[in-house]
């Protein structure tokens, strides 16, 4: 894998380090300059986003990268396009972007009316409840949006992963180099959960109904003798439920959310079972 991002073997014979230099030049260029050959450039880098031949950020062993070319083109196309009118049956858009399409070719489930912006890549098997996907998305095979839940700007979440109804995962085009949020293969993610500013929800971690995840948000693994407190990234198989803790301010003691860990989803037996015993076991709703 390049630092270019993944690649598949379906991918056409692109020159990736041509393209990503050609974006970058492009993007401290003024928008008067940026002519019709410069939007076929950017359009390509969205095209093999859409395809999920690059992604915007992408795991290299235990680590997140970040294609900062690839965001850099995603917010040159809001300068290279025109303001289009989109109709799909009785509803009617404008914006500078097409919606997604051609899900039975991709083998993808959408259910009326869930939306998928050109740019965003859904993986075969992956089924859209009345939900939103934003560009620069990538969503893993076999993965399910539940209803009104919606997936922000370049999130990368993974493979049979449960995004629950209402659920939030949060976008992030700039800053550049800001890594988006990752769920991780396998997890379950309950209803109304809240997950922003580049959290990272580790491989079959579940998170039970309202949790509030942010980069500040105090992460707090309460299985020990003595509590031990993450910040930005839930553990792999971690259960986590909403809490509180309290907190002094100049008015007085009060509490703020936080979230704990209070259990481990077993590695060893089916995620499905794992699952239903987990939530069993630690009353989470979800």
């Amino acid at each position: 894998m390049s630092h270019y991002g993944a690649m598949t073997t379906r991918t056409p014979n692109v020159n990736l380090g041509a393209l990503a230099a050609r974006i970058e030049e492009l993007y401290d260029k003024p928008t008067s300059e940026l002519d019709d050959e410069a939007a076929a450039s950017v359009d390509q880098v969205l095209d093999l986003l859409d395809e999920g031949h690059v992604r915007v950020a992408f795991r290299s062993g235990e680590d997140w990268h970040v294609n900062e070319w690839a965001k850099k083109a995603i917010l040159l196309a809001f300068r290279t396009r025109k303001m289009e009118s989109i109709e799909v049956g009785p509803h009617a858009y404008n914006d500078k972007f097409a919606l997604k399409g051609d899900f039975e070719r991709r083998h993808v489930r959408v259910v009326p009316p869930a939306t998928a912006r050109y740019g965003s890549y859904l993986a075969r098997g992956v089924v859209l409840m009345p939900s939103y996907v934003n560009i620069g998305a990538y969503v893993g095979a076999g993965t399910m949006v539940d209803t009104w839940a919606t997936v922000g700007s370049c999130a990368q979440i993974g493979a049979d992963v449960h995004l629950s109804g209402g659920v939030g995962i949060g976008g992030v085009l700039e800053p550049l180099q800001a890594t988006p949020v990752v769920v991780e293969d396998g997890a379950f993610v309950g209803s109304r959960c809240i997950v922003v500013e580049g959290v990272r929800v580790g491989r079959e971690a579940v998170l039970g109904a309202n949790v509030v995840l942010t980069a500040s948000t105090p992460i707090i693994d309460v299985r020990g003798k003595k509590p031990v407190e993450l910040r930005g990234e839930v553990p792999p198989r971690a259960i986590v439920i909403p809490g509180t803790r309290k907190k002094k301010f100049p008015a007085g003691k009060f509490r703020v959310p936080c979230a704990l860990i209070v259990g481990e989803r077993s590695a060893g037996t089916d995620l499905k079972t794992s699952l239903n015993a987990a939530l069993r076991e630690h009353a989470v709703s979800v």
